[in-house]
């Protein structure tokens, strides 16, 4: 029987990317995000392998609902997060924050526990979180969103242990600079100057393709391989902080 992923925030960047690879590499994909139309688009090119469900990850009655309606999951990927802003600590929105916190952390844990019963049919399932090099290094006017990507970290880390001798591999993703469309345009609330400044002068920043090629590649290994933690980073960024800019 085809193996079946669930892949959240599946309907631009990196989810797409991965549902797309995933589908490639045979699997039928269940594609989760907000945005209907973007959803109905992508299971379009994808083709019969692909099936999509509205949802909104910290809604917690939602996801509930969602997992009654999937018979079988072998391959999670927590996918969707995000920032919001990027101000200082001491003069950050505390709403920033408990948005950030809720959609990096409160939903991955709501759609793992949700879902992870339904790997019982399976030697081999498989749940990735994808977080951030933000999960392990702080930096300035991140604060928030370092907090909700340390607190995924957490949540991965711990469910490996707590998973140890169960069937099921638990995987951490974690991306530097990643170019996509979406992700600094809405950190930076449509300012698209700012957004462009923030991969300014970076000849070739990472891909949503490169991050999903690395997330298939993870999930395909042998079931005994386990990638516990992979971090993701383009050629010019060689830490938070330390990234070669050519001059214009």
């Amino acid at each position: 029987m085809t193996k079946v992923a669930v892949i959240s925030g599946a309907s631009s960047g990196i989810g797409a990317a991965t549902a797309r690879g995933l589908a490639r590499a045979g699997y039928d994909v269940v594609l989760l995000a907000r945005r209907e139309e973007r959803l109905k688009e992508l299971c379009a090119q994808i083709g019969e392998q692909a099936s999509d469900h509205v949802l909104d990850v910290t809604d917690a009655e939602a996801v509930k609902a969602f997992a009654q309606t999937v018979e079988r999951c072998d391959v999670l990927v927590n996918n969707a997060g995000g920032a919001v802003g990027a101000d200082p600590v001491l003069s950050a929105d505390p709403a920033d924050w408990r948005a950030m916190y809720e959609v990096n952390v409160i939903g991955p844990l709501q759609l793992t526990q949700a879902l992870a019963p339904k790997m019982k049919h399976t030697d081999d399932g498989v749940i990735v979180v994808l977080t951030s090099t933000a999960a392990d290094v702080l930096y300035e006017g991140g604060g928030g969103y370092t907090a909700a990507k340390h607190g995924e970290h957490a949540l991965a880390g711990t469910l490996r242990l707590e998973l140890c001798g169960e069937p099921i591999r638990v995987i951490e993703i974690q991306p530097g600079m990643v170019a996509t469309p979406e992700f600094s345009l809405n950190r930076f609330g449509g300012d698209q100057a700012k957004a462009d400044a923030v991969y300014a002068g970076v000849a070739e920043p990472l891909t949503a393709d490169d991050v999903a090629d690395t997330i298939v590649w993870s999930i395909t290994r042998p079931r005994h391989v386990n990638v516990d933690l992979l971090v993701l980073r383009p050629r010019a960024q060689a830490a938070q902080h330390k990234v070669h800019r050519t001059k214009e």
